[in-house]
């Protein structure tokens, strides 16, 4: 009698065929294009065929998975590689340079990114079944973790809605809900949990990040940042910098270059009037910060990513 444990082939490997159909899927409803925002409330898709240039954007609470292709995000001193194997978690709003390190025309770079929404975090950690593990005390709010056969095929679930549009506005948000008890279930759901989690001081720290996020040209003093938070300068630093990889001043000034950036390039202002719009009162100032920043005077670097033979940047909301 033959050893029938010889002849028999190995089990398929469930995620590399979930992450293939993923792939399938992408490419399907994307089409040619570069970014397309989906009929699935807080699902975007992202595609590229060739490798991108640096560039900066801020990211949003959001999954990154990746179908195809590999990307890499530079958060303060620390850099994130995710690709077909390890998705992104972002667990705040966070100023990044990113860019595409591997596509091309034949496997083109092809992502699927969903906008965490933390209202739904924080109903799935009131269940007491859901035991999500303990956020260690020093931890960026960015994180890369192993993908799955289980998350991969919730993303595939998801993207299907999209043939039937019908469905989604009563599917979407339970598949979603899925996806998120998937990362609170695993390693990289600790920081995430922390955030979302009244009370702790994450979360406290996290109001700060926001209220930094939405008032960046004004003029910050940390002390009142630290009353915002009700915690002490101190505190505030250490707890800030662990999430962020950066103070509150270096987060507010990132954003500030960032935006000075997108305004230039995107709205053709010069220097000076993108300095002031983002809350510079020195045009000096400015010029030196962007230049130890990006590499090259403000003017120098818009024609730089301008010109024919610079490679593409990312587009606004790109994973």
């Amino acid at each position: 009698m033959k050893n029938a444990s010889k002849n028999a082939s190995p089990p398929p490997n469930r995620a590399r065929e979930l992450r293939s159909e993923l792939a399938r899927k992408i490419a399907s409803f994307i089409g040619t294009k570069e970014k397309l925002i989906t009929g699935v409330p807080g699902l975007l898709l992202s595609r590229r065929t060739a490798p991108t240039a640096p560039a900066s954007a801020t990211y949003e609470p959001s999954l990154a998975v990746v179908a195809q292709g590999r990307k890499r995000a530079d958060l303060g001193g620390t850099t994130f590689i995710f690709d077909e194997s390890r998705y992104l978690l972002t667990s705040l709003d966070l100023p990044v340079i990113c860019n595409v390190i591997e596509a091309s025309e034949d496997v083109p770079y092809l992502c699927f990114v969903l906008k965490l929404e933390m209202p739904v975090v924080r109903e799935l950690l009131s269940r007491e079944e859901i035991q999500a593990p303990e956020a260690p005390s020093v931890t960026p709010a960015m994180a890369t973790g192993e993908t799955t056969a289980e998350l991969l095929d919730a993303c595939c679930r998801l993207l299907d809605l999209l043939d039937t549009p019908q469905d989604i506005s009563f599917l979407s948000g339970l598949i979603q809900r899925e996806i998120v008890y998937r990362i609170l279930r695993g390693p990289e759901g600790a920081r995430l949990r922390a955030i979302a989690t009244l009370g702790d001081q994450s979360h406290r720290t996290a109001k700060v990040i926001a209220w930094v996020r939405a008032n960046y040209a004004k003029p910050l003093r940390v002390e009142d940042l630290a009353k915002i938070a009700g915690m002490g300068v101190s505190t505030l630093h250490h707890h800030f910098r662990a999430l962020t990889a950066m103070s509150p001043l270096q987060y507010q000034k990132q954003l500030r270059l960032h935006a000075a950036r997108e305004r230039m390039l995107m709205d053709g202002m010069d220097a000076a009037s993108a300095a002031f719009e983002v809350g510079y009162e020195s045009a000096s100032q400015f010029n030196r910060e962007y230049s130890r920043f990006f590499g090259q005077p403000p003017m120098r670097d818009i024609r730089t990513l301008r010109s024919p033979d610079a490679l593409p940047l990312e587009s606004v909301g790109d994973r």
